[in-house]
């Protein structure tokens, strides 16, 4: 993690690659009839295989690719959003893919911070028309640092900040909680913003700003290098962000 991030999603088919949600259609050559037809539909992939093999066996997911440039992007092989359960136009050529850009939009819960929408398509020629699904994730909510009950840490590399609060986007249980430590680059903690002067943070927020015995303001050691030590127990920690 860094003082702050940004990921951003690209759409690519077989094809054609341009900005957007990415999709990776797998070609597995399997012919008509292999174990392509336990998955749902298989009449109607029967009869797409007929215009081209391709339509009647391959599949589609979303993956994720991300820059910080635009320039530059490390794609993740792994599944952004998997099929899913298998249904009626599921699991099919077309499935999963997602349009472009992701989109904020406001949460369907009253007095929720806004979200991420992901909006892709389902039912891909399978009937007389697709269906769009939108998927969310929350703000900067592609990935995290999580630790059990039990307890875990995290020491960031050095980080250089202008701000007057660090903000934590974090969830935890019930019983579960993060602090926070300020280290110089020896590893020691600076005077006042030591682990056991910071108060347990616990919730799940956005924007959450970090709290130490003297108060939340670190703008007196704003412009010097810094390790950030976190510790959490039952708790997910998706970014920080220092902020005026």
């Amino acid at each position: 993690m860094t003082e702050k991030s940004a990921a951003r999603l690209v759409k690519r088919s077989s094809r054609s690659a341009s900005r957007g949600a990415l999709n990776v259609t797998r070609q597995d050559g399997a012919p008509a009839g292999a174990p392509v037809r336990a998955l749902p539909e298989p009449g109607p992939r029967d009869m797409r295989a007929l215009a081209s093999e391709r339509y009647g066996s391959a599949l589609s997911e979303t993956l994720l690719m991300a820059s910080r440039d635009g320039v530059t992007f490390k794609r993740w092989n792994e599944a952004f959003i998997r099929p899913g359960p298998e249904r009626e136009g599921t699991w099919n050529y077309g499935h999963l893919f997602g349009g472009w850009h992701l989109v904020e939009t406001k949460s369907a819960l009253a007095g929720a911070p806004n979200e991420l929408s992901i909006y892709a398509t389902e039912s891909y020629l399978t009937g007389h028309s697709s269906i769009l699904r939108r998927y969310t994730l929350r703000l900067d909510g592609f990935v995290s640092v999580e630790a059990p009950l039990s307890g875990g840490e995290v020491i960031t590399k050095p980080v250089s900040f202008r701000g007057r609060h660090l903000e934590l986007n974090f969830a935890t249980s019930a019983a579960g909680s993060v602090r926070v430590e300020i280290q110089d680059l020896d590893g020691k903690p600076l005077p006042g913003f030591a682990l056991d002067d910071c108060s347990q943070i616990f919730g799940d927020a956005i924007g959450r700003p970090v709290t130490w015995t003297k108060g939340s303001d670190v703008r007196a050691i704003a412009g010097r290098p810094v390790r950030l030590r976190l510790e959490l127990k039952d708790a997910h920690l998706f970014a920080f962000q220092f902020r005026d």
